[in-house]
């Protein structure tokens, strides 16, 4: 299960709900067209620590669609997302094919 994270500063705290992040991780992927997360509320998980987060999920793809290439191109539009919103590093954005569609 994704962890809140929370991030703190002089002014106070920010907490990221595991929603949000789950949510942002989905919106990012799916921003890559031929992509689609499966399971969305199931298969996405978010761990983070010490300022770097891994990323792993389910992804159906659409027929035609030259896999490795749309599977790269799905970790860094995450990656870039995670970054820019949470200020965590990747360590790494596992993605699992499981679906042709």
């Amino acid at each position: 299960m994704t962890e809140p994270l929370v991030l703190s500063g002089s002014e106070g705290a920010v907490t990221l709900a595991s929603t949000a992040l789950e949510r942002l991780v989905v919106l990012a992927a799916q921003s890559v067209e031929g992509a689609r997360v499966r399971r969305p509320k199931r298969s996405v998980e978010v761990s983070h620590g010490g300022g770097s987060a891994t990323v792993s999920f389910e992804l159906a793809v659409e027929e035609g669609v030259p896999v490795p290439e749309l599977a790269r191109a799905v970790q860094e539009r995450v990656a870039e997302a995670v970054a820019a919103t949470s200020r965590l590093e990747d360590e790494s954005v596992d993605v699992s094919i499981e679906e042709i569609a």
